[in-house]
C-alpha cells in the first residue's frame, strides 16, 4: 500500500537547507541573548567592585574626594 508520493532528491535538499537555516537563526538568536546576558552579569560584577570599595571607604571614613585626592597623590609619586 502506497504511503504518499516520494520526494525528488532536489526536494530532499531544500527542506534539509531549511532546517540548516532555521538552526541558524536559532544559535543567531541564542547569541544575541548570551551577550545581553554577559554584559548584564559584567555589569552587576562592577557595581559589586563599587560597593566594596565604598565599604571600605565607609570603614576607613573617607569620602569619594578623599580616594580621589589618595589616588592622584599617589601617581604623582
Amino acid at each position: 500500500m502506497p504511503r504518499g508520493v516520494r520526494k525528488t532528491a532536489l526536494e530532499k535538499l531544500q527542506e534539509e537547507l531549511k532546517e540548516v537555516q532555521e538552526s541558524i537563526q536559532q544559535y543567531k538568536d541564542c547569541l544575541v541573548t548570551l551577550d545581553e546576558k554577559e554584559k548584564d552579569i559584567q555589569d552587576k560584577i562592577k557595581l559589586e567592585q563599587f560597593k566594596e570599595v565604598s565599604t571600605i571607604l565607609d570603614e576607613h571614613e573617607m569620602s569619594i574626594m578623599d580616594l580621589k585626592e589618595l589616588l592622584i597623590s599617589s601617581k604623582t609619586d
